[in-house]
């Protein structure tokens, strides 16, 4: 079928107009750029929406990302040139946000200039970058609404002067739809996207809380095993406790000491760091993981824990021992035990995060919902930028929106898995470090004799 296209015509008189020419290029200009524009905005390019997509080409790096020996990894977006492109955005870009605030990041964080940063680096947002396909595929449609809209619908050149419609007929008709629609459905669609943050915040936030107990618990625990070590009765009269005879605290080795608290803390660090393993992706964590376990504990207790089917669980059942090899009374190592409670419900609070998503037909449904209304916007938006030349502000307008929104959701979808984002590695350091140093102060037995025996004589009256 020829479509009826009304050409520009020349003749005598035209050739004497000195505006003629000018005119003309301008006409044929504008023709161009329409039609190369509806065959790009109808070209299948966008991988947003594709049922089946071409992945991304990217020439793989060369080098791999090298970790420390305890793959502590540092924060902020790889600064090694051969680092993979895949870390700089998505999936391999997670182990970055790990941030661990100071001091000096909170008066970075509360600067004045920060908006001036954030504005900086707006093209280096990984949740921008995150949801380009999407914003392409928005920016497509608004580009061919722009584009079919002038060749039905005619168009002005950059002098000012209005051209009849390039493509006639009664089936070329401007399209568009009413703002009215959207506007309607607005609220509907910012409550949703409202839900599906408050959510996903939660549950990072539920994630950190988890590893605060296991930070707070730990302490508690070494300080205890350390205050109570070798306290099988009571040390201040040798009177009789819960009705069974108790003797005085006795003489201390200290080897063995320093040996049986070592095992505590060792054991509180191998739980915390098993459980970081079993929170975290294997071909991240495996490797190192195994490398920190031997290198710390000895063959037979890193052997039983990395075979262990469920490692946290062996690793907890390992400081039971240890504790029950304390030589205290057993009401003290029941509160000692109460510690390793509280670890299993903050293991289990975590796996059920992990395992346990936002329902996936919450998500499915508010994903459809911003796609489809961010499609069609578009159609609505083409009226409303009248005041622009050709309507064309509707184009970057729509791809504003759609980074807006988009990111929201993308936000939501990031913060949903708060375990790859959580510094965990830097928890496990920590609490191992903390609880050596504990271990390692004097405790019951350790002090000097005079200093013992003046602080009973001070205490002695009170009790």
């Amino acid at each position: 079928m020829t479509l009826p296209i009304k050409f520009f015509h020349t003749d005598d008189s035209n050739a004497t107009d000195p505006l003629f020419f000018q005119r003309y290029y301008n006409t044929m200009l504008f023709r161009y750029m329409a039609a190369f524009a509806v065959l790009a905005a109808a070209a299948p390019t966008c991988e947003g929406f594709s049922t089946n997509p071409t992945p991304l080409a990217i020439k793989p790096s060369t080098s791999s990302h090298q970790r420390t020996n305890k793959s502590a990894l540092f924060m902020g977006p790889p600064t090694d040139p051969s680092a993979p492109a895949t870390d700089l955005y998505g999936e391999g870009s997670r182990k970055y946000r790990r941030t661990v605030y100071t001091h000096d990041q909170w008066v970075k964080h509360r600067s004045p200039d920060r908006f001036v940063n954030n504005l900086s680096t707006l093209f280096n947002s990984g949740i921008y970058k995150n949801v380009g396909k999407e914003v392409v595929a928005t920016t497509s449609v608004a580009i061919f609404v722009w584009a079919w809209n002038l060749l039905v619908g005619g168009y002005q050149d950059l002098s000012g002067v209005a051209h009849d419609p390039i493509i006639q007929g009664e089936w070329a008709k401007i399209v568009g739809l009413p703002l009215q629609a959207f506007t309607t459905v607005s609220p509907s669609l910012g409550l949703l996207l409202a839900f599906r943050t408050n959510s996903s915040y939660k549950r990072w936030d539920e994630a950190r809380k988890f590893w605060g107990l296991n930070i707070n618990h730990t302490r508690d625990l070494n300080r205890m095993a350390t205050a109570w070590y070798g306290n099988e009765g009571d040390p201040w009269d040798g009177t009789e406790f819960m009705g069974a005879p108790s003797s005085k605290a006795q003489a201390i080795d200290p080897a063995e000491r320093q040996y049986l608290l070592g095992q505590i803390s060792l054991m509180t660090w191998a739980f915390v760091r098993s459980m970081k393993r079993h929170l975290s992706p294997p071909d991240e964590d495996e490797e190192d993981y195994i490398a920190e376990m031997k290198s710390r504990l000895s063959p037979e207790q890193a052997e039983a824990i990395i075979s262990a089917v469920h490692r946290p669980n062996r690793a907890l059942y390992d400081l039971s021992v240890a504790i029950e090899k304390l030589p205290m009374h057993f009401l003290r190592k029941d509160e000692l035990n109460k510690n390793l409670s509280i670890f299993e419900d903050t293991l289990g609070g975590c796996e059920r995060l992990l395992s346990s998503p936002i329902p996936l037909f919450y998500s499915r449904h508010t994903a459809r919902f911003l796609s489809t209304w961010l499609l069609l916007l578009p159609f609505a938006l083409y009226g409303q930028f009248g005041d622009s030349w050709n309507h064309i502000m509707m184009i970057p307008a729509t791809a504003f929106i759609s980074v807006s929104l988009f990111g929201i959701e993308e936000l939501a979808t990031q913060l949903e898995e708060p375990f790859t984002i959580l510094p965990m590695q830097g928890f496990c350091d920590k609490i191992g470090g903390w609880c050596d140093e504990i271990t390692s102060w004097a405790g019951q037995g350790q002090e000097a004799e005079e200093a013992v025996q003046a602080n009973i004589a001070e205490i002695a009256p009170s009790r």
